[in-house]
């Protein structure tokens, strides 16, 4: 239960408390109880003043014969009586039950003896010595009596002056735990935590040790902190991954303009060489001339392909169909498909909420993710792009193939730029890449995973376009019906 800080330092709190609250209320007993026996001790005094009275009118009665001091010493006898009534809870308390019932009954033989004397006479007789034995047990008894009560007294006094001393061992036990919890579970985590932080700044985004089983409030936050310096280490990894990439992407768009000049010089001496000497050209000659234009033509392409991943400017974004974008995306690859003896569908369903892009680079990412679908598909397989309608307002384009899919250590990689599985001479890497970088600038993002056809599935996710005010006209018209369609075999 006493799992955080708060719930311990009130646990502390509410300890001290109550057993400040219990010594207190002793230290108001024994005040109270040192009271009751002060009271009882004025009483016995008393007491004891009047026995001693009474045996000094006893022995005036028996020194002189005066009948007055008889009847001073029965007067007073009197309130010894009644001072005893008084005091017989106390006698027990004090002398036990025993002692109390013996002084009663000497009192009572006293009084008789002393009542007795006048009829008796003054010589040594047996009432006379009777009085005196019995007057001197009435002495006797008050004096320890007396000497108890003033026993207990002191007692009393004693373990009242005990109490601030347990007041101040309180305090320090009290001290010595705040202290020891505030020094264990907040000031030793945070200087870790300060050390934790110098080291963060200079690049160690180790994390600060936290033991197992805590979950107090000292805890969470090494937990958080934690999780923001695993965040920080992933989004300075990506921030490095983009100045790479800033940097790979400037010199590719140098490297592709230079590369632009003798590429097309290349182009130009080639149909400058064929319309020249084309009667004087044998076959052989024309088929090297066709394959100098065909590898021109590959290295125009790829010197393209790195001017789309270098792009830094955005072109204006417009209400698109995507039945539009779809539709015509697929026009550029399906011969490409029926020359392969690839089945492709198009599978669009009506009533799709419009998305919001550049029609010629959506056509780029479709047509990329499409070409490689066809390169991995075998002949008499299946390429399949669909649209569908996301959660959000979204609007996901799914490739599927039925090739062989993408394997678990390739994923993670297949969207960096020239990662390619192709052999040598057969891809760049940038298809994806290029793919990947067009769609981010669209607001959305490209995934990988397995395709119902037994391939891989890529979807490229968009975001909806926002729904214009009540009474506004609509930025689009409604899309076309659903279009599936497959070429001949």
């Amino acid at each position: 239960m006493l799992r955080t800080i708060r719930s311990k330092m009130l646990f502390v709190f509410a300890a001290s408390l109550f057993t400040v609250t219990a010594l207190a209320g002793l230290h108001l007993g024994s005040l109270s109880a040192l009271r009751e026996r002060y009271l009882v001790s004025e009483r016995i005094e008393e007491l004891q003043s009047d026995i001693l009275e009474v045996r000094r009118f006893e022995k005036n009665y028996l020194l002189y014969h005066d009948a007055g001091s008889l009847r001073e010493g029965l007067d007073y006898l009197d309130a010894v009586d009644r001072l005893a009534g008084g005091l017989t809870g106390g006698m027990d308390q004090e002398l036990g039950p025993a002692a109390s019932r013996e002084f009663l009954g000497d009192l009572t033989a006293y009084r008789a003896a002393l009542s007795a004397l006048p009829q008796a006479g003054i010589p040594e007789t047996a009432a006379t010595e009777a009085v005196r034995t019995k007057g001197k047990a009435l002495t006797d008894f008050a004096t320890r009596l007396l000497s108890d009560k003033r026993r207990r007294i002191h007692e009393t006094i004693n373990r009242s002056l005990a109490l601030p001393f347990a007041f101040a061992g309180v305090f320090l036990a009290l001290t010595v735990a705040v202290v020891a919890l505030v020094s264990t579970r907040v000031l030793r985590p945070l200087t870790l935590l300060r050390q934790t932080t110098r080291r963060v700044g200079e690049g160690d985004f180790r994390p600060v040790p936290v033991r197992e089983g805590l979950s107090d409030e000292i805890a969470g936050l090494l937990g958080a902190f934690n999780l923001m310096a695993h965040q920080l280490e992933a989004n300075q990894e990506h921030l490095l991954q983009a100045r790479k990439m800033a940097a790979l992407g400037t010199f590719t768009a140098g490297v592709a303009h230079e590369l632009n000049n003798p590429i097309n010089n290349i182009t130009l001496t080639v149909d400058a060489l064929r319309e020249d000497h084309a009667e004087s050209l044998d076959a052989q000659g024309r088929e090297l001339l066709d394959d100098i234009t065909a590898q021109a033509d590959r290295a125009a392409d790829i010197v393209r392909n790195l001017l789309d991943f270098s792009r830094t400017e955005r072109p204006p974004l417009v209400d698109l169909s995507p039945l539009e974008v779809a539709a015509s995306s697929a026009s550029l690859v399906k011969n490409q498909m029926q020359a392969a003896g690839i089945a492709f569908t198009l599978d669009v369903p009506a009533a799709l909420a419009p998305v919001r892009g550049d029609l010629r680079s959506l056509q780029q990412v479709l047509v990329n993710i499409l070409q490689n679908a066809a390169q991995a598909t075998p002949r008499g397989g299946t390429v399949r792009l669909r649209v569908a309608a996301g959660p959000d307002g979204e609007t996901a384009f799914t490739v599927d193939d039925s090739g062989p899919g993408v394997p678990d250590e390739v994923r993670e990689h297949i969207f960096e730029p020239f990662y390619t599985t192709k052999g040598v001479g057969k891809g760049t890497g940038l298809g994806l890449a290029v793919a990947y970088s067009l769609t981010k600038r669209h607001g959305g993002r490209l995934e990988v995973d397995a395709s119902p056809l037994g391939g891989a599935a890529f979807t490229v996710r968009l975001p909806g376009v926002p729904r214009p005010p009540a009474g506004s006209a609509p930025a689009t018209s409604a899309p076309g019906p659903k279009i599936a369609q497959e070429p001949a075999s």
